[in-house]
């Protein structure tokens, strides 16, 4: 820690008496409910210099720098098993950079793969079916990092970092940091070939589904799935012999919508079609919406065979939105894409740690009863309600004290939650 010495500040008066102020109350932390990420990362048994930065990236320090005023904070040591007062400082921030440029390339695979049986262990038995969400997001670089290229889409030099999580759960599968162009379909066939073969040596009974946009609907892929007996669902950009495929059903929609004077109206339609680069024809299922304007008709493609076109689009296809919140949360909430390393391994590594944070976030809040307004709350939320609370960190001989405020909105709830993390007695 640093010995500058802030100067005391003034606030306006109140009630005629003077306000200042200054840094100097002592063992006071702004983090208390760090306590409670320590609880929930007990399964994970990290080292502590692993905790520190994740703890910190959690708690909304997401720059390594932080780590320089970090270290001696009680509430941190004391998360990361330390005592808060006559225990050791915790890792400086060059202590954390040379770590994330440390392990090669062999490593942050094993690192990838630890993500994946961190997801398949969330499950207490395998289950009878999994969807797999798969997407790209844009990661913004502010200078030449490898693997950085400039997108004419985004107008932007950027990563495309792949993303894929569990549906049902919320739960991150997998990161993958990747150059910043459209991924290509023998890159997705091989990264999700890669995938689930991990999948299927824990869960060899379970039916998988893989669910994203119109660029992953690949010939490639489609192929390999098939091939694997994996279900697929991709959006499917439209052309000319889509539309003449699906006209004489677009047509009776647009005519009832004039008749009935509807300023809107939903139909569905599916057709069997082969594209140029497609060795067989598959089943493709249209959403047509006519409106006054015109008509908006928006494809899918899926090898899923018993569920009717409605069903395929407005319930199984369009779930894939919340894919594209859980992204955003690790993005802006969590800071994601704070790939700044020049070398694309050490970025990768951040990827994993913040994905790490993720989990912990994640497991905090599936702690809170489903009864309460916060048990469905984004991670800003948690943070600010659950994890940035004042508290005073007393050492004594034979105990720790954490003394958090009395008008604490959330004292009653942080008790449980805490009690919740326990672990299970003998």
């Amino acid at each position: 820690m640093t010995d500058d010495t802030l100067l005391p500040l003034s606030f306006p008066a109140v009630g005629r008496k003077k306000i200042t102020a200054a840094f100097d109350g002592g063992r006071i932390t702004s983090d208390g409910g760090v306590m409670l990420l320590a609880a929930a990362e007990r399964r994970l048994q990290l080292a502590d210099i692993l905790r520190a930065r994740i703890f910190a990236i959690a708690c909304g320090y997401e720059d390594a720098n932080d780590l320089d005023r970090l270290r001696t904070d009680p509430a941190f040591k004391l998360a990361c098993g330390r005592l808060p007062d006559s225990g050791i400082d915790l890792c400086s921030q060059p202590t954390c950079s040379r770590l994330e440029n440390l392990p090669d390339l062999r490593t942050v695979i094993r690192l990838g793969w630890v993500l994946v049986d961190l997801w398949l262990s969330s499950y207490a038995a395998p289950p009878k079916s999994v969807t797999l969400d798969i997407d790209d997001t844009v990661d913004v670089v502010h200078g030449h990092q490898q693997l950085s290229l400039f997108n004419a889409h985004y107008d932007e030099r950027c990563f495309l970092p792949i993303h894929i999580y569990d549906a049902a759960t919320g739960r991150p599968v997998a990161m993958i940091l990747r150059p910043g162009k459209t991924p290509t379909g023998k890159e997705i066939r091989s990264h999700l070939r890669r995938l689930v073969r991990r999948i299927r040596a824990r869960w060899p009974a379970t039916r998988i589904l893989v669910r994203g946009d119109g660029h992953y609907g690949r010939a490639e892929v489609m192929a390999w799935c098939e091939n694997n007996a994996l279900d697929y669902l991709f959006g499917l950009p439209g052309n000319k012999v889509l539309q003449r495929l699906v006209d004489e059903a677009a047509d009776d929609i647009r005519t009832r919508r004039a008749l009935e004077q509807k300023p809107v109206l939903r139909g569905y339609a599916e057709t069997r079609y082969k594209a140029k680069s497609w060795k067989t024809q598959r089943r493709v299922c249209a959403r047509i919406e006519a409106t006054t304007r015109g008509l908006d008709i928006r494809f899918v493609v899926t090898n899923l065979d018993k569920a009717s076109a409605e069903h395929v689009y407005d319930v199984i296809y369009c779930a894939r939105g919340q894919a594209e919140n859980l992204i955003k949360m690790h993005k802006s909430q969590l800071a994601s894409d704070r790939t700044s390393c020049r070398s694309p391994i050490a970025n990768q590594v951040r990827l994993v740690l913040h994905t790490a944070a993720y989990w912990l976030m994640l497991t905090l809040r599936e702690a809170v009863p489903t009864t309460d307004h916060l048990s469905s709350a984004e991670f800003a939320t948690l943070r600010l309600r659950l994890l940035k609370l004042g508290a005073r960190v007393i050492e004594t001989v034979s105990r720790i004290r954490l003394a958090f405020a009395a008008a604490c909105p959330e004292a009653s709830l942080f008790r449980q939650i805490a009690l919740t993390l326990q672990p299970a007695g003998p």
